[in-house]
């Protein structure tokens, strides 16, 4: 693992060391984690995990790339994503890209090289907490009063940002009017691949205008 030096801050004032592999600008979010050893493509496209950095504790992420099936939104929805270890290579025949290629293109802070067992441990035992992914040897005090003035996850209206800004219609079949809070692309393709015509509709969609379709 090679780099530019970054970190991990969270607001309590741990922080983690590690490094960018890429330029990155500062990312802020709700720090969570994950345990799962794959899938990691569609956790970061999950709609759920808006404005959170993710912290994988599977010991390398990436080795098999990405590719636009396995999305379940049209891009990254988190606010950046921490590694143990960030595969360079991409060993599966459906992958487009790298991992890393694809997050530096929509502007996703990725820091590697963190130890994010002792991270998530930290976190299991003090719950989740804000946080910030940036370049440097350490954190300073502009940042942390920074993190400290960013915004709360509690009370955000985060369904009228992840969901639908307009109506789509997929498949055809009885009619199923699914309501886009930020629901993940799968459950759409698989009313569809069951025979159904799914109206996707913005959270903001009343009743009435569901009633007289």
């Amino acid at each position: 693992m090679t780099g530019r030096p970054a970190f991990v801050l969270l607001e309590d004032g741990t922080w983690y060391p590690g490094t960018a592999p890429a330029p990155i600008t500062q990312g802020f979010g709700e720090v969570v984690f994950t345990t799962g050893l794959s899938g990691y493509q569609e956790t970061f496209t999950d709609p759920s995990f808006l404005g959170q950095i993710v912290v994988m504790t599977a010991p390398m992420i990436g080795n098999y790339g990405v590719n636009d099936e396995d999305m379940e939104s049209s891009r990254p929805q988190v606010a950046g994503v921490v590694v143990r270890e960030l595969a360079q290579r991409a060993s599966n025949w459906r992958a487009t890209k790298g991992l890393g290629q694809w997050l530096g293109e929509h502007n996703i802070p990725v820091i590697e090289g963190v130890d994010t067992r002792q991270l998530t441990r930290h976190l299991r035992s003090r719950g989740a907490m804000r946080g910030v992914i940036a370049e440097g040897t350490e954190p300073n005090a502009v940042l942390t009063r920074e993190l400290l003035q960013s915004p709360s996850m509690d009370g955000l209206d985060l369904a009228t940002v992840a969901g639908a800004k307009v109506q789509e219609i997929v498949g055809k079949g009885p009619r199923v009017v699914a309501y886009d809070f930020g629901m993940k692309r799968n459950i759409v393709r698989m009313l569809a691949a069951h025979g159904c015509e799914v109206v996707v509709v913005p959270p903001t969609t009343t009743a009435a205008s569901v009633m007289n379709r």
